[in-house]
């Protein structure tokens, strides 16, 4: 039987994916492209915004037409199950309460499920799903329900099979990641499954997805100063207005945000500070944006991601009167993310010259290998004989907008 997984959004419908496609190949399957005339196809969408809903509507009746039978699941279709539904070729769908049981739909059978299988040569471990917080523009709670988290014991399992099968970086995440241990019998908590890994496997790099402000704190902060914690922290803003956080219900002020980043950038040698910002939100006038874009302006930020808003159905901003015209969002979004280049571009160039541990994520054809940084840099270099998920240390020569290009140190 030959199945193809298609997935859309964030990294926790990307660490789903990885586990369902690696424990169907234990079983035998053959893990196809759409192009290769799969028998079944699963569609792992997402609802972050109307375009996602959009891009999962067409990745559906695509995987349709090529004749495939197809297997739904994710948040856009938890959410809007009538639409998908309707879709022609569509012969079962699937909760996100149910999604790794798609694997025992397709063989028939009950799975355990296989963490040794990853197309990345950085996993993605799924530690926490769901989210306790209700922020007005977003409606992934609706879809994942309230936060849960994996127990400690698990994790280190599924970390050390990660390590067994050869892979030097591990990214821990979730919908919620700061918010990991709460619900557990014992409270525990990020920290606390961050020293069990460090002190209970040999992993090399060990990598977080996104967090909250607030949830960084002194102890976290020193953990990230440990050599086997990737330097790059990802810190969703969202507004450099505080009227617009206060209607976004964000829970932290600029001032807030800016003097922690600042104490992590004090504490932790050359981290990358990431961040998503969204615009357009409702209220937000000129002034709001003003702020917003001289906030990032003169913010330590080595990237960012821009979003227009997108009102989402059940959520209290997708009924909030005071809409941004469309026309003002795409200048808006267009200044934005011309703005994010030149950050990138200062970050790079901060880089040059300097030595760099790169995880090889791919080889192409012309003898030059890429590979991702420990602070979050694509990185190419000359490489022969690249080895995926091997770590090299390369020192960087030149920049261009996107990746830095050096040679490998002996």
């Amino acid at each position: 039987m030959k199945v193809c997984v298609l997935t859309l959004g964030c990294r926790v419908n990307q660490s789903e994916s990885s586990v369902i496609e690696g424990t169907l190949k234990e079983n035998g399957i053959t893990i196809v492209d759409l192009k290769e005339k799969p028998d079944i196809c699963v569609v792992n969408t997402c609802t972050v915004t109307a375009k996602s809903d959009y891009n999962s509507r067409q990745l559906i009746k695509k995987a349709a037409k090529a004749g495939a039978k197809v297997i739904v699941t994710g948040c856009y279709s938890h959410l809007r199950n009538d639409e998908v539904r309707s879709i022609p070729g569509v012969i079962e769908l699937v909760d996100n309460t149910r999604k790794y049981e798609i694997v025992n739909i397709i063989t028939g059978k009950e799975n355990d499920l296989v963490f040794s299988h990853f197309s990345r040569s950085r996993p993605h471990l799924k530690v926490q799903d769901g989210c306790n917080f209700r922020c007005t523009y977003c409606s992934v709670p609706l879809a994942r329900g309230k936060s849960t988290s994996v127990p400690l014991d698990e994790i280190l399992k599924r970390v050390k099979t990660i390590e067994a099968a050869g892979y030097n970086e591990v990214v821990l995440t979730g919908v919620h990641l700061g918010s990991y241990g709460k619900d557990l019998a014992d409270k525990s908590s990020l920290k606390h499954l961050l020293k069990y890994i460090l002190k209970s496997s040999c992993i090399k790099r060990i990598r977080l997805s996104s967090l909250e402000i607030n949830e960084v704190d002194d102890e976290l902060i020193e953990l990230l100063q440990d050599i086997r914690l990737c330097s790059h922290v990802h810190l969703p803003l969202q507004s450099g207005s505080d009227k617009i956080l206060q209607l976004m219900k964000r829970n932290y002020t600029l001032s807030e945000f800016s003097s922690k980043v600042h104490l992590i950038l004090s504490k932790v040698d050359n981290i990358s500070i990431g961040s998503d910002i969204i615009v357009g939100f409702p209220g937000e006038g000129d002034e709001e944006f003003r702020n917003t874009y001289n906030f990032l302006n003169s913010f330590p930020f080595s990237y960012l991601h821009i979003f227009p808003f997108s009102p989402r159905p059940a959520t209290e901003a997708g009924k909030m009167m005071d809409r941004v015209q469309n026309n003002i969002i795409k200048n808006r979004l267009d200044i934005l993310i011309e703005l994010s280049r030149a950050k990138k571009r200062a970050y790079l160039q901060k880089q040059l010259h300097s030595v760099l541990d790169v995880i090889i994520e791919e080889k192409s054809n012309d003898g030059y290998a890429i590979g991702t940084s420990g602070n979050y840099i694509k990185v190419s270099m000359p490489f022969d004989n690249a080895i995926k998920g091997s770590i090299v240390f390369v020192r960087t020569l030149r920049a261009s907008d996107n990746l830095l290009e050096g040679f490998i140190t002996p």
